[in-house]
């Protein structure tokens, strides 16, 4: 049986390998029809040149749309080997890159949700990367990917291992928002701590991410002290640096109010909504964590982060992937539903573009340009009735 059973796996496997590499191909040419910009890329190469000729990083304006930098310094360094390519030569390069990294992502979140297996790998790297989040981080030449896989490594592995942390410490000096996973292993081990007098692997997992951003931070700051003094003083208080508050794209609670109100400045009323969300969003994951509901905890932690961040791009919700990979594990309503929400593209049907056309959206308009983030605030509720269920059977 055993022998019978070897070739026909390895066949399921072929199969589905093909049938993502064809996903691939048929994608890139798609992208290329489309003819991409990959402007996020280019603003990382132009910080990359930045750095290596000495240049002021927090005034630069590049591209056509006079893009700043906005990420840490420590992100800068790591963009300087980008400089070394020509422009067509950088956007294969990235779109390979990405999609290898698309594959990884898949990886871990399978792993993460008990379900690895190798056809089911490229099964769903085959299907993932048509969903929004996915082609407009490949469109943008983003880094969204690479800073999930990066958690993602950090939280399916052993939190014992000498480099634990390490991922989600080195995501949060690219790009902050990776930081609250950081503040989760820390709640999760005080509140383990407090309540049995133990929570030492969560600790040591938490402590590990705070060295490893440490490092990564004071790295930056002994290469560019300049940059770093003016990053962490004044421009990461600067969210306005980043985008229109309103746009479209920006799926956070900061955005839904401030196309729902009509104003740019949702003011209380977003700081008030993302305290709430925040709390109950952190109190969530770590309730589900010690519960040994590794998954939702991690899922959990990033839907929370994108909510409650000032600006959350579209592309910022790869985290779709894993979160429709454990709703199917429950069960197939709520994994479609999220699915279709993620992969309709549905948040652009809505008027936007010049002319900050968002801020007179109607009732319609505002929902639908509220999607992803009315996602993420139903797998919250959701998880939410799941842990009142366990509370109750226990």
């Amino acid at each position: 049986m055993t022998v019978i059973a070897l070739p026909r796996v390895r066949r399921h496997a072929s199969v589905a390998l093909g049938v993502c590499l064809l996903s691939f191909a048929a994608f890139w040419c798609a992208q290329r029809a489309a003819h991409v910009s990959m402007i996020d890329l280019a603003v990382y190469r132009a910080e990359g040149a930045t750095v290596r000729a000495g240049g002021d990083l927090y005034a630069l304006r590049t591209t056509e749309a006079h893009l700043p930098t906005t990420y840490p310094p420590f992100a800068a360094l790591l963009f300087t080997p980008l400089t070394l390519l020509d422009t067509a030569d950088l956007q294969t390069l990235a779109t390979a890159g990405n999609l290898a990294l698309l594959v990884v992502f898949v990886s871990l979140s399978l792993r993460l949700v008990g379900h690895a297996r190798v056809e089911s790998v490229w099964w769903t790297s085959a299907a993932a990367v048509w969903c929004e989040p996915v082609w407009t981080t490949l469109r943008y030449g983003q880094v969204n990917l690479l800073l999930g896989a990066l958690v993602l490594w950090d939280l399916t592995g052993r939190p014992v291992r000498r480099w634990a942390g390490a991922g989600i410490g080195i995501a949060a000096a690219v790009k902050l928002t990776p930081a609250l996973f950081a503040v989760f292993l820390l709640a999760a081990g005080l509140v383990e701590h407090a309540r049995r007098g133990r929570g030492g692997p969560w600790l040591r997992h938490a402590r590990g991410a705070a060295v490893a951003f440490t490092g990564a931070t004071l790295l930056a700051a002994a290469v560019l002290p300049y940059d770093s003094w003016r990053f962490w003083s004044r421009m990461v208080f600067e969210t306005g640096r980043v985008g229109l508050v309103e746009d479209t794209a920006n799926q956070s609670l900061r955005g839904v109010l401030a196309r729902l109100s009509h104003s740019a400045h949702p003011g209380p009323w977003w700081i008030a909504a993302a305290a709430v969300v925040g709390a109950l969003g952190l109190t969530a994951a770590v309730a589900a964590e010690l519960r040994g509901l590794r998954a939702w905890a991690v899922a959990a932690c990033a839907v929370t982060a994108l909510l409650v961040s000032p600006v959350s791009w579209s592309h910022h919700w790869v985290w779709c992937v894993p979160m429709t990979l454990l709703l199917a594990t429950r069960g197939r309503m709520s994994a479609v539903a999220t699915a279709v929400a993620f992969c309709s593209y549905a948040l652009w049907w809505v008027p936007h573009g010049p002319g900050r056309l968002e801020l007179h959206q109607n009732g319609v308009q505002s929902a639908l340009s509220a999607l992803y983030a009315g996602a993420g605030c139903a797998f919250l509720a959701l998880l939410g009735v799941r842990l009142s269920r366990t509370s109750r059977t226990a």
